[in-house]
């Protein structure tokens, strides 16, 4: 009876094999009370077990963190950098794309020009071009839905004196007072002809800023100035600039003076047009729009004659491609600086498996299982990787959240970036943390008690 007590006490110790043999012991002498108290083993070593699959093992990973704090701390500093670094490349990568597109549609997303190119037989003379005319607007204004303004354009040069018996050229453009609208021009002082000053041909004028304060020092010094334009007196009403600095790539240079069409096409002595622009009411019918107008406009002249009709609709997918590409590339940097603290982890680990050899063997020979040292020690690497994480997402969010709090600046926010950073961290302290994990399962039990 006493050899029956003491083996039923020494269960943990036994092998599954050795505890059947006691409980058939046990049964063949009688003894149901003792039965029933290794029943009672049984189910409390069962529910043991998996406590420590559940909780204990997460305990002994905090233990294990708090014993060493400066060693995974400076460990899990790694993924702190790398996390952020990867939420901020994508905030950066976000903000480039959306200061692109923001440039581009100031510009005139919604824009469509036309001009004529030449016919498609090298024969035509000069005499036979088929150039497009203000009644080119007018029909594609009725045949094309949606266009909520156009304007004809006319090209003319001129030189005016700019003192001390200096002349400089200068670029003057008839347009509509449509234009204003379909090129998104900002009005730096005075205001923009209207229609009625169209229709009656009043002879005002505006300057682009450069040739304001060249002519008169400022903006506002130019308003009210008279300016002769082929020896006729325009008034200029008001100074203008692009939205967005096109360095002399648009229609508009530096030294440009806008004009009325209707004055301007009795300086060509022809109803023929340079460009035409429109400007769509929504974004998405702008491809479509664009090859409407080019049909109306080949319809109406002859097959020879080559028209292009195009708009900024490739452009802006040409700027999110290339945004798209510059964020990929930082983000593979920032991956780097994450994979160089996964590396981190995995030497700390395996320096924390061999200080604790002579710990592994004493688990393992009160029935420590291979998988619970091996979870045991993977736990511990995840909880490295998950801290560094949590903390380089908070930094990471937190510096976008700050310059929207303290600035007028409306930095995007991705919080898939957040998400992903999350489970990159996991990822890293799985896969950086299964070595040591494993090295530590695969101990000898003797030969780590014996370990000094």
């Amino acid at each position: 009876m006493v050899g029956s007590f003491l083996r039923w006490h020494l269960c943990p110790f036994m092998s599954p094999e050795e505890l059947k043999l006691e409980q058939q012991r046990v049964v063949e002498h009688g003894h149901q009370s003792a039965l029933e108290r290794i029943r009672s083993f049984e189910q409390t070593l069962e529910s043991a077990t998996k406590t420590m699959l559940f909780s204990e093992i997460a305990k002994l990973a905090v233990d294990s963190f708090r014993s060493s704090k400066v060693r995974f701390a400076l460990t899990a500093l790694g993924m702190v950098i790398g996390t952020a670094s990867l939420i901020l490349v994508v905030t950066i990568g976000l903000t480039g794309k959306q200061y692109i597109l923001n440039q581009i549609q100031a510009i005139g997303a919604n824009m469509i020009y036309a001009y004529y190119e030449g016919g498609s037989n090298s024969s035509f003379s000069t005499v036979q071009k088929d150039e497009l005319t203000d009644e080119d607007v007018r029909a594609v204004r009725q045949e094309v839905p949606d266009i909520v303004a156009a304007s004809a354009m006319v090209e003319l040069h001129d030189r005016i004196s700019v003192g001390q018996g200096r002349q400089r050229d200068l670029l003057v453009l008839g347009v509509s007072s449509e234009y204003k609208n379909v090129r998104n021009l900002l009005i730096l002082s005075g205001r923009f002809f209207d229609d009625q000053e169209s229709m009656t041909r009043t002879k005002v004028a505006l300057t682009t800023q450069q040739l304001a304060r060249r002519l008169y020092g400022s903006e506002d010094a130019a308003i009210g100035q008279v300016i002769k334009i082929s020896n006729l007196p325009f008034t200029i009403i008001g100074t203008f600039k692009e939205r967005v600095e096109t360095f002399g790539q648009s229609e508009i240079a530096e030294d440009t003076i806008l004009i009325p069409y209707t004055v301007a096409k009795y300086f060509t002595g022809t109803a023929a047009v340079k460009q035409i622009f429109f400007s769509m009411g929504d974004a998405t019918e702008v491809p479509k729009a664009t090859e409407q107008i080019h049909k109306v406009l080949q319809s109406r002249h002859r097959a020879q004659s080559v028209y292009h009709v195009e708009n900024l609709t490739q452009l802006l997918s040409v700027a999110a491609q290339t945004a798209n590409a510059l964020t990929v590339v930082l983000l593979l940097i920032a991956t780097v600086t994450l994979v160089v603290s996964g590396v981190g982890i995995m030497n700390i680990m395996l320096a924390n498996v061999r200080s604790r050899i002579r710990e592994i063997g004493i688990r393992k020979a009160v029935g420590a299982t291979r998988q619970e040292i091996r979870l045991q020690f993977l736990t511990e690497a995840v909880f490295i990787s998950l801290t560094g994480g949590f903390l380089g997402t908070l930094i990471g969010l937190a510096v976008p959240f700050s310059v929207r709090f303290f600035t007028d600046y409306r930095i995007p926010i991705s919080g898939l970036s957040a998400i992903i950073a999350i489970l990159v961290a996991s990822g890293v302290g799985i896969i950086f943390g299964t070595v040591p994990a494993t090295r530590a399962a695969q101990l000898d039990t003797v030969e780590a008690l014996r370990y000094e």
